[in-house]
């Protein structure tokens, strides 16, 4: 059966979430954390998205992301997911797929929607019980966005 397009609008901002295979961890030290997210401000700075909001979880990554044009946040996910599946299986010696199937994505249509995804986003560690304050979470936007 053929995969569904994806609804893809420019200049519409979407939710991204990409979860690790099985449930399993996708980031597993802090040298991981940082090469994420130094993966990810390469490739949208280069595929000509903006980032508004993300938070890496251990087993999944939230991010949301504006394009300046039709494929370009497919573009950045394949690039980063190749870049950083790599990494991780040279670097723990591992083989196989480490994210679970492609990524999900939902268009955020309205001022509403967009105020409800920072306010999932960048909480997320505190409903995970990670952490008691967000501002002591280092993996999200919380910090550029709020402070």
């Amino acid at each position: 059966m053929p995969r569904q397009p994806r609804l893809d609008l420019t200049g519409i901002p979407q939710h991204v979430v990409q979860c690790g295979n099985d449930r399993q961890p996708c980031l597993f030290s802090e040298i991981d954390y940082l090469r994420y997210l130094d993966d990810l401000r390469e490739i949208t700075s280069r595929e000509g998205c903006a980032v508004h909001a993300y938070v890496l979880m251990t087993n999944h990554v939230h991010l949301l992301m504006t394009h300046s044009s039709i494929g370009r946040i497919a573009r950045v996910m394949q690039a980063l997911g190749r870049r950083y599946v790599r990494y991780v299986n040279d670097r723990y010696r591992r083989t196989g797929t480490l994210w679970e199937g492609r990524y999900k994505a939902c268009l955020v249509d309205s001022e509403t929607h967009l105020l409800g995804c920072y306010r999932y986003i960048e909480p997320n560690p505190i409903r995970a019980r990670m952490v008691a304050d967000v501002r002591d979470y280092p993996w999200s936007s919380y910090a550029s966005n709020a402070l």
